[in-house]
């Protein structure tokens, strides 16, 4: 086991609590982002984890599945020793929200393992289950007591996306579990918030004085955020018939980009601070009509094709998905913030499944710089200006910038400084979960949604869930699995005057 990072502490005694404890997420993300805690020595000295299934299991077969899981997910190579003194802490038990008593018999099971494993009380309730199963235990988490902050222990819950399906449920499910916790106690998680870039947009903005004077109107341009997957939609064809692509993506990880790369500076680096100007951007992000929404979007739905060697067949021809579905695998969307900063600065938002690359960038363009002292020269063009800052495949930060060709005449073009992560830091790979469950267990919220901020999110997305769903098949394109997308997203910008910034396969 490695040392404890001096500038980290380790987090208070508790009991992790996972509902779904038998689901993939739980053994491709949570025991490995675990397992990568314990590898760093970040996990607390008194601590136990309790699985929670429908259908109970011993515990020994539970710490098998998890075992396998793990060797197939880990990020890092399994010390044996590490994983086995992890997966000695878990715990099998049987509750679910239907059977009441199950809850009351899984409050004693529990109090049990805290004597026993001397936590201290503090309980991280993890709901890696279906969205519809949220209300249901937190209620019971709730009637049982043991969600209830005493006697200097804290509770805390933790909710995985997505957090509604359009801005009605949203406030539903705020409010459900509102009644039930305090807002400090929710921790609604989003994995794209633990990757290093992401949270370095905070850093990069903030705590450098080249960008932040220029981070505004009247240098940018405007921006662009792509989420692209080379996936298509697999074996999830019942739950993204019912979602899609825009429900799916936007109002979680393409506005939790949108907030970063928008917000205000914050007056202290603290999570309400923090919370609070994200929320604000993104209620200042303009609500549009439907008919605005119509104009100012684009949705499409992929036919089959080829992505490097695999076939993808027709979306429609997905098993579990209508054979005349109407749902979006592709949305490009055209936002505009109303504030100061931002007033004439257009936001495009893109993503969809079973495109030919995997990326996810922020592309901040820049405003054109005067052409006129060099029209005498041979320089016909100047390169345009983007600050990129790339998520995935690779995280790194790119300048594209103008500089003179060498020889004897002017002669210009665009070269590109590129920073990597995986260059300049020797960090083990990880899963983008360990920082965020860290932070659940320290009691930091800074990456994590408040509710006002997920129902400004569905605020501005809800125009466009309910035109496109009025307008049927009608405005729904076409694209060929391993494409860009649909033709008609080019269009959202080309009539501005602008492009989609192209990007290859190296970034």
């Amino acid at each position: 086991m490695t040392d404890q990072p001096s500038s980290q502490k380790k987090p208070d005694p508790c009991t992790f609590v996972i509902f779904g404890v038998t689901g993939d997420l739980t053994h491709r993300l949570v025991i490995p982002s675990l397992y990568n805690l314990a590898a760093t020595n970040l996990l607390p000295d008194s601590f136990c984890v309790v699985g929670v299934a429908r259908n109970g299991m011993s515990n020994d077969n539970l710490r098998e599945s998890l075992m396998k899981g793990l060797r197939q997910f880990a990020t890092r190579n399994v010390d044996e020793a590490i994983a086995r003194k992890l997966l000695e802490c878990v715990t099998c038990v049987e509750a679910d929200p239907k059977d009441p008593a199950s809850f009351d018999k899984m409050r004693d099971q529990i109090n049990k393992l805290e004597a026993a494993r001397k936590t201290g009380g503090n309980r991280l309730f993890y709901l890696a289950t279906p969205p519809n199963a949220f209300a249901p235990i937190s209620r019971e988490l709730g009637r049982t007591g043991l969600l209830a902050e005493e006697n200097g222990a804290w509770r805390r819950l933790v909710v995985e996306k997505p957090f509604g399906t359009d801005l009605a449920s949203a406030k539903a499910l705020n409010a459900e579990l509102l009644k039930i916790v305090d807002e400090h106690q929710i921790y609604r998680i989003d994995h794209y918030l633990g990757k290093e870039t992401v949270q370095n947009i905070l850093v990069l903005r903030f705590a450098n004085g080249m960008f932040e004077p220029i981070w505004n109107r009247n240098h940018i341009d405007h921006i662009q955020i792509t989420v692209d997957e080379k996936l298509g939609v697999g074996h999830r064809g019942s739950f993204y018939d019912a979602t899609g692509a825009l429900r799916d993506m936007v109002p979680n990880h393409l506005f939790q980009l949108l907030s970063l790369v928008a917000m205000e500076p914050p007056a202290r680096f603290d999570a309400y601070t923090v919370r609070s100007e994200k929320a604000e951007v993104l209620a200042a992000v303009q609500t549009q009509s439907e008919e605005e929404a119509l104009k100012n979007s684009v949705r499409g739905q992929y036919v089959g094709g080829k992505i490097g060697d695999t076939k993808i067949e027709d979306y429609r021809k997905t098993e579990d998905v209508k054979p005349g579905s109407t749902t979006e695998t592709y949305a490009a969307i055209k936002l505009t913030i109303d504030n100061w900063r931002w007033a004439g600065v257009p936001f495009y938002l893109r993503t969809g499944k079973a495109l030919g690359i995997k990326r996810t960038e922020v592309a901040i363009k820049f405003k054109q710089a005067p052409f006129s002292m060099f029209s005498c020269t041979a320089v016909d063009r100047l390169s345009q200006n983007y600050l990129i800052i790339s998520i995935e495949p690779t995280e790194g930060i790119t300048l594209q910038f103008n500089t003179k060709v060498p020889g004897p005449t002017i002669s210009i073009d665009g070269v590109e400084m590129k920073f990597r992560y995986k260059d300049y830091f020797k960090a083990e790979p990880s899963t983008g979960y360990e920082t965020l469950i860290y932070d659940c267990m320290i009691g930091d919220n800074i990456l994590f949604q408040r509710a006002d901020s997920v129902e400004a999110g569905w605020q501005a997305v809800q125009p466009f869930l309910d035109a496109w769903k009025k307008a049927g098949a009608k405005g729904l394109e076409n694209y060929k699995a391993g494409s860009e997308g649909p033709a008609e997203a080019d269009e959202l910008l080309t009539r501005d005057g602008r492009h989609w910034r192209k990007l290859g396969p190296n970034g």
